[in-house]
């Protein structure tokens, strides 16, 4: 599958990249409820990704010039799980990501009202009763592509509030590095992404084996 990256700030000129991904997301209108909160929050009690708050991230961003990494997620979405348990649980991948980032985990369908540059997002849908409880109006603001939710989708946004990306799909570590390191290092401010991707080294070992 490929993966569209689009540049989605009005406020510059618009630019293109691919990202090329194996697995589908859960797509927001797609796909029916697997897992349960109860399975999110123990992926979030084990992670080892330093999680913040929306808020507590853009605070931290305005005085550090980090970027922010905030995965949208949903309880019932299956990869979201195995990348909240799996990938953000490698050691080297969230060592960068805590290095290099301010990561944020928010659920897509949650009920909190939440403040992003000044303005305050809610979840007017939000029903606690259905298996599905609406849309957060951050996760529409940030983590569409063309149009479309899926999950799960991380959203790169830079110090000043502006939205970098939103990248959907689920990433295995070894997936998600050169994807991390184009935003994290701002390679993406002047570089496009297949010449940073045809050039980038993995740090990471080689696989037993190999």
């Amino acid at each position: 599958m490929i993966v569209a990256l689009r540049r989605t700030d009005p406020y510059k000129p618009m630019r293109h990249f691919l990202i090329a991904a194996v697995l589908a997301p859960c797509f927001a209108l797609a796909q029916h409820p697997t897992g349960s909160p109860a399975t999110q929050a123990q992926g979030h009690a084990t992670s080892k990704v330093k999680w913040l708050s929306i808020e507590e991230a853009q605070a931290a961003a305005r005085k550090d010039g980090k970027p922010l990494l905030i995965d949208f997620q949903t309880p019932w979405c299956g990869w979201c799980r195995k990348m909240e348990n799996g990938t953000f649980n490698d050691e080297r991948t969230a060592n960068y990501i805590n290095a290099n980032f301010h990561p944020v985990s928010f659920n897509a369908e949650g009920p909190d009202s939440v403040t992003f540059n000044g303005k305050v997002f809610h979840n007017p849908q939000y029903n606690p009763a259905g298996p599905r409880h609406g849309t957060h109006q951050l996760a529409a603001y940030l983590a569409a592509v063309d149009g479309r939710l899926g999950y799960p989708t991380i959203a790169y946004v830079d110090s000043e509030g502006n939205l970098i990306q939103p990248v959907q799909n689920y990433f295995t570590p070894e997936q998600i590095e050169p994807i991390l390191a184009f935003f994290g290092t701002g390679a993406y401010k002047g570089q496009d992404w297949q010449t940073f991707h045809a050039a980038f080294k993995s740090t990471r070992p080689a696989p037993t084996g190999q």
